[in-house]
């Protein structure tokens, strides 16, 4: 695979920068709740913006750059999922304002960025200096699809964990919302708005998110660069899904699956990865694993795609068989 020309790479951080800006703006100069048509041409942009993206590193580098890029854009799409469902359930909780729900968010993107960036660091140096690090991130998917799949939790314990309740002890917050203010008057004294608590939440929650995507989209490229701008074109336009599909989500109950299916996937993916680069001394004597298959990006991206696609199509079949069903009990 070539190299990508070092100016591409920092020539697309500083646009990526600048369109992150710019987001940033609009959310705060303009709180609203925008309507499905402004979200939808919203989400399109974007993606037409991350299709483009794949074209220009399709002509500048090759065809394996461009599409370990839409299949990492894809995962991290598609793992982005949970991250609706989590901040619905937030946004709930704590009973945020619809009004200004779309400044809150864009702190919560921008926490996820953060988190995400600092693990594919981390990650990269750990795949550098320790080859057997693929086992460990291809069991921790398994695990990882394991659980998304068979657990009966909503992500809701109706209460607050332990950093909020500690905080609530240390720091005077008040129960009202002062805008997307953090701080606000209270009888002349200064006080914390709920949306620290908000920020709090978010900012846990992007953690744990963090830990789980970023095993996943190295399964797909080694590539830092192209990890954290599929990150990034993934993130981009969440926003926007976030009040395009609202409560929907709660509905489209089979897309867990989809989920888990694509991370377990990723997992024995890199496992067999792993085999095929083997120096532990345990397996097969430090001897890489000859027979162990590697899976093809081409592969990777049809897996992808195709969960996702069923997922969702089970999921909107379903909700229009209830839909009969209760209009006939009718």
């Amino acid at each position: 695979m070539l190299q990508l020309p070092i100016a591409f790479e920092i020539g697309t951080y500083v646009v990526l920068l600048l369109i992150l800006a710019a987001d940033v703006v609009l959310a705060y100069r303009r709180p609203h709740v925008p309507s499905a048509r402004e979200s939808a041409l919203w989400i399109g942009f974007y993606v037409l913006l991350a299709l483009v993206f794949a074209g220009l590193m399709l002509a500048i580098g090759d065809a394996e750059h461009a599409g370990q890029f839409v299949a990492g854009w894809l995962t991290e799409y598609s793992l982005s999922i949970d991250n609706l469902f989590v901040f619905l359930i937030i946004m709930g909780r704590f009973s945020v304002p619809r009004k200004y729900q779309q400044e809150i968010l864009m702190v919560g993107i921008i926490l996820a960025l953060v988190f995400r960036g600092i693990f594919i660091v981390i990650g990269a140096q750990l795949i550098a200096n320790l080859s057997w690090i693929f086992y460990v991130f291809g069991v921790f998917l398994v695990v990882t699809a394991a659980r998304q799949a068979f657990s009966k939790e909503d992500g809701d314990d109706g209460g607050e964990n332990a950093l909020i309740r500690l905080l609530r002890r240390r720091i005077h917050i008040v129960d009202r919302f002062d805008g997307g203010r953090l701080r606000t008057d209270e009888g002349g004294k200064r006080a914390w708005t709920p949306v620290i608590i908000v920020f709090i939440a978010l900012g846990t929650t992007d953690l744990l998110f963090a830990i789980d995507s970023i095993p996943a989209i190295f399964g797909i490229t080694q590539s830092p660069f192209i990890v954290f701008t599929a990150n990034v074109f993934a993130l981009m336009g969440l926003r926007q899904l976030y009040f395009l599909l609202g409560d929907l989500i709660e509905k489209l109950i089979f897309l867990k699956y989809g989920i888990a299916f694509i991370l377990a996937f990723i997992g024995v993916k890199l496992f067999l990865h792993a085999l095929h680069e083997n120096e532990l001394p345990f397996i097969n004597g430090g001897h890489h694993v000859e027979w162990a298959p590697e899976i093809s990006t081409l592969v990777s991206l049809g897996v992808i795609v195709g969960a996702m696609a069923i997922a969702t199509v089970a999921s909107l079949v379903h909700l229009r068989l209830e839909a009969r069903s209760g209009s006939r009990a009718l």
